[in-house]
C-alpha cells in the first residue's frame, strides 16, 4: 500500500449536550448549531438533550468524541475548559451533571467499561451562570458559543491530521 491509499480520515463525533430551555445548560446545543457547515461532511454533529445513555450508542464506531457541555459556575461564566480525558480526570459531580439523569463523566466511564468509547474523548466544558427553566443563555455563555465552535473546528482538524500522519507512517 502506498501512503495515499493507507490514509484514512479520523471518524469524529461532536456532541452538544444539554437542554436548550434550561438557561446555560443549552450551550452544548448552541455550539452544535454554530458548527453547521464549518466541519467536513463526514464529521458527525448532534445535540443530545435527554438521557446520557444514548451517547453510548452514538459514539460506537468513532475514533474520537468531542463533547460540549455546561459546567457549574466556578467563578467565570462563559469560561471554556478543555479536558482531554486521556490526561485529565472528568469530575463525577454536579459540574457536568446539571440537568441530566446520568452525568457526562459517568456516561464516558460506562462507555469505557463496555468497550464502546472512542479512544480519544475531549470535553469542552463551558461555565454557566444560570440554569433556570425557560431561560435562554446568559450573555457571557452566549458570547462563548462562537469561541467554543472555533476551538472545536481546530480540534477536529488536529485530530484528523494526527490520524492521517499515524496511518501514513
Amino acid at each position: 500500500m502506498n501512503a495515499s491509499t493507507d490514509r484514512r480520515a479520523c471518524k469524529v463525533l461532536v456532541a452538544g449536550i444539554g437542554h436548550p430551555d434550561r438557561g446555560d445548560d443549552g450551550v452544548g446545543a448552541a455550539v452544535a448549531a454554530a458548527l453547521a457547515g464549518r466541519l467536513p461532511p463526514d464529521v458527525g454533529v448532534l445535540a443530545r438533550s435527554g438521557d446520557m445513555l444514548a451517547l453510548l450508542d452514538d459514539c460506537v464506531g468513532f475514533d474520537a468524541l468531542i463533547c460540549v457541555d455546561a459546567a457549574a459556575p466556578m467563578g467565570t461564566p462563559g469560561k471554556i475548559h478543555r479536558i482531554d480525558t486521556a490526561v485529565d480526570t472528568l469530575p463525577c459531580d454536579a459540574s457536568f451533571a446539571s440537568s441530566h439523569a446520568l452525568g457526562l463523566a459517568e456516561a464516558i466511564e460506562l462507555a469505557r467499561t463496555l468497550g464502546t468509547a472512542p479512544p480519544t474523548i475531549i470535553v469542552y466544558a463551558i461555565e454557566g451562570a444560570s440554569f433556570d427553566d425557560g431561560a435562554g443563555l446568559s450573555a457571557p455563555v452566549a458570547h462563548a458559543v462562537g469561541e467554543a465552535a472555533r476551538h472545536i473546528v481546530a480540534e477536529v482538524e488536529r485530530l484528523r491530521r494526527h490520524v492521517a500522519e499515524e496511518t501514513s507512517t
